[in-house]
This record gives structure tokens, sequence and C-alpha cells, in this order.
């Protein structure tokens, strides 16, 4: 089961979303490891201004270890040039071997700029921003990833994907979801198997509540969909990699090579450590890492049995002793909880997308809006 991203095979067919703040160096390398390097592992969204202006930021967002084949940048960008310059200077100088293009993000500062998830509509603004991309990519291949649309009464999956094939990208990724559901409800994996019906030249992959390795092979088998893209499902859980190797891998005989085991909280908290170790070698301070790191922690330890004081405490962790120290006193002998494979991160929605002024006036205006309207950072 191989999915064909341009010259580079994906086998299995399982790719990491690009997070802010989370899918960084350290955090790719993890599930890399638990993947045994099968799969592709994308970068946190990278904003094009920031790139072509060399942002001190981007410039170690978009590092990659020597050991990650291939290399995969994602970018965010609202203007055709601005974008088409990103690409080229990525191709120039070898900073990646996959460029994916953003059209997913649903964040206001993202979205009130025209960009992210609210992007697709401007059908125009959308064409010439993929051909700058793929006219500058060379032999790179240039993917995307989007929502269904801005709300249920603007929808774009469909025309962005038929544009999508008639500008040379060469693999869509859609999130069952509007803008305007954020987080909330349910994916709706319909939309992944009409978009797949849809444009059949090209690989699609589902993005959506894929919390286990039986949502991805369920996701695969309901859809049709050529591969998954695991967001949310993997926070706190870089082994759901391990998982859909063995689910998706299959042996001579078509059955899956190996049968997933569920972690202890003895494991859950060695991968802890090692996660916060990565995180202070790449900031090259290890306070700094192990305050990183902290974001993670609710994650890795939800649903296990620790106590309200304990919890706190290793959410404040300064050190790795200190860390070491507090997961020690942990019973680290349970089991994998029950019904802890389900939702995390953000889960809420929004009443309505912020927009830039009368943006959904003309769904053909190819205009971008105002001068500032690439974000100077990175990140969304």
């Amino acid at each position: 089961m191989t999915l064909q991203i341009g010259p580079h095979p994906v086998q299995p067919p399982v790719v990491l979303a690009p997070m802010a703040g989370i899918t960084n160096a350290p955090f790719r390398t993890l599930c890399r490891e638990f993947s045994g390097g099968k799969g592709l592992f994308v970068s946190e969204m990278i904003t094009t201004r920031a790139l072509v202006e060399r942002d001190a930021k981007t410039m170690r967002l978009i590092h990659f270890d020597g050991t990650e084949k291939p290399r995969s940048i994602q970018l965010y960008g609202v203007d055709p040039v601005t974008v088409g310059k990103a690409v080229r200077m990525i191709v120039d100088e070898d900073l990646a071997d996959h460029v994916d293009l953003n059209f997913g993000c649903p964040v206001p500062k993202v979205t009130r700029k025209g960009g992210g998830s609210a992007l697709p509509y401007k059908r125009n603004l959308l064409r010439s921003i993929l051909r700058e991309a793929v006219g500058n990519a060379g032999s790179l291949p240039v993917t995307m990833k989007m929502r269904k649309g801005i709300d249920d009464e603007h929808i774009t999956y469909l025309d962005a994907g038929r544009i999508a094939v008639e500008e040379g990208v060469t693999a869509i990724a859609l999130h069952g979801r509007t803008a305007a559901q954020h987080y909330s409800g349910t994916a709706d994996w319909e939309a992944i198997a009409r978009l797949k019906e849809a444009v059949p030249e090209i690989p699609v992959l589902g993005n959506g509540d894929i919390w286990s390795a039986d949502d991805a092979v369920r996701m695969m088998r309901e859809t049709g969909c050529d591969g998954v893209v695991v967001g949310r499902g993997c926070l706190g859980r870089p082994w759901l990699f391990r998982d859909l190797v063995a689910a998706l891998e299959e042996g001579p005989d078509g059955t899956p090579t190996a049968t997933p085991t569920a972690p202890t909280l003895r494991e859950v908290a060695r991968v802890m450590l090692r996660h916060a170790e990565l995180l202070g070698q790449w900031l090259e301070n290890e306070q700094r890492g192990v305050i990183d790191f902290r974001k993670h922690v609710a994650w890795y330890t939800k649903g296990f049995s620790i106590g309200s004081e304990l919890r706190k405490k290793l959410a404040i962790a300064s050190s790795l002793d200190e860390l070491d120290a507090l997961l020690s006193e942990l019973d680290l002998d349970q089991a994998w909880p029950v019904g802890a494979d389900g939702p995390r991160g953000r889960t809420s929605g929004r009443d309505r997308v912020v927009l830039p002024d009368g943006w959904l006036n003309d769904p053909y205006d190819c205009a971008v809006v105002g001068a500032d309207a690439e974000l100077d950072t990175s990140g969304g």
C-alpha cells in the first residue's frame, strides 16, 4: 500500500499534518522513530514572506535532521508572486524535497488576511498561487491541504480540486470540516470520498478524526482515499505512527504485518522525557526545551490516574532532572486507559469565519488583500 508524491514513495500512505508549535524537528524525529522512518512528516507551516526575507525564526523552523527523507515543507501565502519566490528559493538552495501549500488553516489571524481556508473561495487567486508554485518548483512535487470550504453556504473543495489538477498539483489532502467548524463536530468523510471521485487523476488524502490506527483503516475503506493525514490524533501519541505502520503495511497474504500494542505509563514516561530532551537539543537550551514541552504533558497523560497535584507539577517542570524525578513518582505500571484514544487538542467551533471586508462578494476576484496580506512570521 504505497502513496506516490511525485518521485517519493510514501509507504505506508501516512502523513504527519503540519501543526504550529508542534511538528518541529524534535516531534518529527519522535514520530519517525516510531514509524521506522516510514511515512511523510511535514514541517510546521512556514510563511512565504518570512522565508523570502530569511526571518531568523523561520530559518530555524525549516531545519531538517539529516535523516529526514524526503524533507517536506508546508508554505502559507496569499500573494502569488511571493509564493513563487519562496518555492524558487527552496529549489535553488535545496531546502526541501517536497512543497505542500496550506489552504486549510482556520485561525482568525490567517483567514482575516484571506489566507488558509479562506483562500480557495477566490478561485482565480487560488489558480494563480498554484501556477506560480508549480511553475517555480522544477522537479519538486507540489501538494495542497484544504478544508471543505468557509462554511456550509460557501463550499469550495470540489472547485479547488479541479483547479489543482489543472495546475499540476501532485496530491490533495482534504480535512472534512469547514473553516467555521474549526475542530468541532465530526469530520465529513463523505466529502473525502466525493473529492476522490472528482479528481481521479491524482492521489487524495483524508484528514479529520483519525485518533487510532483503526480509524485510518476505516477512513481508507469507506472513502477510497489514497492515504491519511494525521494531526491532533498524534498529540501526546507519537507512537500512533508505529500503530499506523502495523495496521496499513500488508504482508504477502494481504493482512496487516503486526497488531498495534498500547504502551504502559512507564513507556509513555520514557517517551515524554525523550521528547523534552530533543526539544532542549534543538533549542540549544535544556530549560527552554522543558518549558516548550509543558504543553504536551496533558496530551501524554490523558486518561492515566495521576492526581491533580502531580499533574500540575509536571506541567511546570523546568529541567530534565525535575521532569524525570516527577515522572518516577507515577504509578508507572498502569496499563493504557480505556477510552484514552479520543479527541485531543482544540475542539471548539466558531459562529463565523473572520474574513477581509467584501471577501465573499466575488469568488473570482484575484486581488490580494492589501500590502500586509502576507504574515511576517511563521505559524498558525
